[in-house]
């Protein structure tokens, strides 16, 4: 349940297209969505060079499913990984995810942060408040809701789970989120759609290039405090 009490759709990516599968970003969207590739080539920008965020972003052979290089040319520079000073009376490790500006950060505890690019929720799929995570998961199987299922029938062929792996809408690891004890099938989790961050593309989850979420997936106990923004 979302934090306004509606139902969320719990894992927001969605398969890839391959050997005819579904359109990953029917999935996000729940239609068509052309998000255009920006075509960043060159400099990085913030003192990294597009070779440096190639190896930041390069292949993960020695996965369970291998992961593929991201191609960080489809990447505004400014959504790479970084440290930035970031004020904050929260707790070191706390999570912090800016909806409105596509940025993900972790509280470093002496005056900085981790942040990381994102994708969020897309118009009236956003939401506010506190959560914390509740359980961990490494190639997590997809269930759609029957919400989902309904607006999508396509996704029906889930309905009973979809194993991990490459076209998996949870990706390499995921985050789940929960409230007051309670699972609100909302979720932080991997993406290997470049085209994706900087966009409101999800039902809800929050959703970091696979490098980058297995960074934070590491470095993050259950129990760890996040606190959603306004958009």
């Amino acid at each position: 349940m979302n934090m306004d009490g509606s139902i969320a759709d719990a894992g927001a990516d969605a398969p890839r297209l391959r050997s005819g599968l579904i359109s990953r970003r029917s999935f996000l969207a729940g239609s068509a969505v052309g998000v255009g590739a920006l075509g960043l080539a060159g400099c990085a920008g913030d003192g990294m060079s597009l070779a440096e965020a190639q190896k930041l972003y390069g292949p993960m052979p020695n996965e369970k499913f291998p992961i593929p290089a991201i191609d960080v040319s489809k990447v505004d520079p400014k959504y790479y990984r970084r440290t930035v000073a970031y004020d904050s009376k929260e707790a070191p490790g706390t999570i912090i995810v800016d909806p409105a500006n596509y940025y993900v950060y972790r509280i470093e505890g002496d005056g900085t942060a981790t942040r990381y690019g994102a994708n969020v929720g897309r118009d009236g799929f956003r939401w506010k408040g506190d959560a914390y995570v509740g359980r961990k998961s490494e190639w997590a199987t997809w269930t759609p809701p029957k919400e989902m299922i309904k607006r999508q029938p396509e996704a029906a062929k889930y309905a009973r789970g979809m194993p991990g792996g490459l076209d998996n809408p949870l990706g390499a690891r995921t985050l789940h989120l929960y409230q007051n004890g309670a699972y609100t099938l909302y979720t932080i989790y991997a993406s290997l759609d470049a085209e994706s961050i900087g966009n409101g593309i999800t039902s809800g989850c929050i959703g970091l290039l696979t490098p980058d979420m297995i960074h934070l997936y590491d470095q993050t106990p259950v129990k760890t405090k996040v606190v959603v923004l306004a958009a």
